[in-house]
């Protein structure tokens, strides 16, 4: 087990949101599930070998942007797929950020952006990106290239 663990605290949705970020993610599963009677106290999942824990705990608290899970994309066509499914139900926000239907916060950003935002040592090509970024809600790749080669 890693060191440190992520803890998400749901109201009464700690089962319904480990399936739905499993059936999303490969290299995903439920680990375990633990019950009183018919309801999930808590669980615990890994997405892409990562472990979450997962707690009912009622309406004390929400989730807040100042927390965020960062994916990091190697493709378009990653970026598209894990924005479409988790923002279903949620919220779209600027420069690669969503609220998923759980009011968990996600970073879809591809790693292009890493790439294009160094600028290679050109803080022109580096700004134009930025700029660029800043206009997007889902990012995309080559919008960000075309900014890099100052096109557009």
């Amino acid at each position: 087990m890693q060191k440190i663990t992520t803890f998400l605290w749901y109201n009464q949705e700690a089962e319904e949101a480990m399936n739905f970020y499993t059936s999303i993610f490969a290299n995903s599963g439920i680990v375990s599930v633990m019950r009183n009677g018919e309801k999930v106290v808590s669980g615990t999942f890994q997405l892409e070998g990562q472990t979450f824990i997962a707690l009912n705990g009622g309406p004390h608290y929400t989730f807040t942007p100042a927390i965020s899970l960062y994916v990091s994309c190697e493709t378009q066509e990653e970026v598209d797929e894990l924005w479409e499914k988790l923002v279903e139900g949620g919220e779209e926000s600027r420069c690669g950020w969503l609220k998923d239907r759980f009011g968990l916060s996600w970073q879809i950003i591809p790693k292009a952006l890493e790439k294009y935002l160094h600028g290679g040592g050109d803080a022109a090509r580096a700004q134009r990106v930025m700029n660029a970024m800043l206009g997007m809600n889902r990012i995309i790749i080559e919008d960000l290239k075309r900014a890099y080669e100052g096109e557009g």
